[in-house]
């Protein structure tokens, strides 16, 4: 069956490579993988579900252009989707995807989906197979660990290795937005499911918890909503800060609460803030929280994000120059999500413009990509300015020079690096020709100095800081 797709699968690529350059061949085509033929439909397997949707945006005319060559008008494709790499022990987690449906609404090749009424009805879980609602790309596997979120990590495997057993109930991660949060308790719900087959691992986040809440009462099956909950194994509940204000839903969910974890039963819970930061949130709720650990995901280091960066492009398939991955993570300073979202927009660049990801390409990326408007300002804007302002290049500004037309820019760009965006000394300083962070320290002492004694200075630093802003 295979044999016949890959004959299938070369008759599509000589359509497909007339029609397209050869720099988007190799990197959109080249790494797919033809599994089976089946009938008339021909399935594909693709390293990531970026690819696929790269693929379904923009080739998917040239795609059924290929198809109606290869087996027909009637030939159909389907997509397998690679979103967990597996190990020696373990073969891939792929999804299926038809052309003709989102990956959202995809199902794992090994989750059984013909449970589709409400499962407040289900007076017994035992017996049946529930969707857990969780995404099967989120693993340990793909989560990069680092100082930021260590503590958190290491608990959530401890967990996911003894469910309801450990010090660890509850389990309450906070952090800022796009930190991990979720990814870091799908992957506890994930590895829990993979390895307890008697476990019913259930995710859901605060608002769809609250709608089912409202809904029941509505109905007048609360006793049922009430029931089901008790009878899940491992409850993962996302954005409790939601709760806030809603006495009723925190009613409900505290007796929950005490029921799950009499029974030892394991809760894992996320939010945007420590559990004596919650406002409008019940007193004995809060101490329930309190009960187990509280670990914090804070803004990954350097070295975090260069090792997310580089896990991110194996995980597409792509390859780049270490200069460009070092400017990346030197460049952002945010969270995993916006980093991510940036290594995604330069492979979208490199395709569109059918030209390779370097250097060049990276600061035009960053430069082009307005994360916030009202607040954005990069450390390549900063540059640009400053050196336009006194007239040199911005190879002055990176160069060793100790000339005073270069030394003064310089300083006062460094300055404006550390007052206006969120990037380290070391960062700093890897822009500026990768000076050290004393260096950088100096500089800043030195504007600041200047700035409180000269008022035409100060002047001129308010003016750069008024344009970049």
């Amino acid at each position: 069956m295979q044999r016949e797709a890959v004959t299938v699968w070369n008759r599509c690529l000589q359509v497909i490579q007339e029609n397209i350059p050869d720099q988007s061949f190799r990197t959109w085509f080249e790494p797919i993988v033809p599994l089976r033929l089946n009938g008339s439909e021909l399935t594909i397997q693709v390293p990531s579900q970026f690819f696929y949707e790269w693929l379904e945006e923009n080739y998917v005319h040239l795609l059924r252009k290929a198809l109606d060559f290869a087996i027909g008008h009637h030939g159909q494709l389907q997509y397998s989707i690679i979103v967990d790499k597996g190990d020696e022990g373990s073969k891939p987690l792929t999804v299926n995807v038809p052309t003709s449906k989102s990956p959202q609404n995809a199902k794992p090749d090994n989750v059984d989906a013909d449970i589709l009424k409400s499962p407040f009805e289900m007076k017994d879980l035992d017996s049946l197979q529930l969707d857990s609602y969780l995404n099967p790309a989120y693993t340990f596997d793909n989560f990069i660990e680092g100082d930021c979120n260590r503590l958190g990590r290491s608990a959530g495997f401890a967990i996911a290795q003894n469910p309801g057993t450990t010090a660890f109930n509850p389990l309450m991660i906070y952090g800022g937005v796009g930190l991990g949060k979720t990814h870091l308790v799908q992957a506890v719900g994930n590895y829990i499911k993979n390895n307890n087959q008697d476990k019913f691992v259930l995710y859901v986040s605060s608002e769809k918890f609250t709608t089912q809440f409202i809904n029941s009462i509505r109905t007048d099956s609360l006793r049922d909503f009430m029931g089901f909950y008790m009878q899940v194994d491992v409850l993962i509940i996302d954005d409790v800060q939601f709760w806030a204000g809603k006495e009723k839903t925190q009613e409900t969910f505290f007796h929950i609460f005490n029921h799950l974890h009499g029974a030892k039963k394991q809760i894992i819970m996320t939010s945007d803030r420590a559990p004596r930061d919650l406002q409008g949130m019940q007193d004995r709720l809060q101490s329930r929280f309190k009960q187990g650990l509280t670990a914090d995901l804070t803004q990954p280091d350097l070295e975090t994000r260069t090792a997310i960066i580089q896990k991110k492009l194996l995980a597409e398939g792509i390859f780049i120059e270490h200069n460009v991955i070092e400017y990346l993570a030197h460049s952002i300073n945010t969270n995993v999500r916006e980093l991510e979202g940036v290594i995604v927009s330069l492979m979208a660049q490199a395709s569109l413009n059918r030209r390779e990801i370097d250097l060049d390409l990276a600061r035009n990326t960053l430069r082009n990509l307005i994360i916030d408007s009202d607040k954005e300002v990069t450390i390549d804007t900063i540059q640009d300015v400053v050196a336009d302002h006194f007239k040199i290049a911005v190879s002055d500004l990176k160069s060793k020079s100790r000339k005073k037309e270069a030394v003064f820019p310089r300083q006062i760009a460094m300055f404006l690096a550390k007052d206006l965006t969120e990037l380290s000394l070391k960062s700093i300083g890897y822009h500026f020709g990768g000076r050290d962070h004393s260096t950088v320290i100096h500089a800043i002492q030195t504007i600041s100095d200047i700035t409180n004694t000269n008022p035409q200075i100060r002047e001129t630093v308010e003016k750069l800081k008024g344009s970049l802003k």
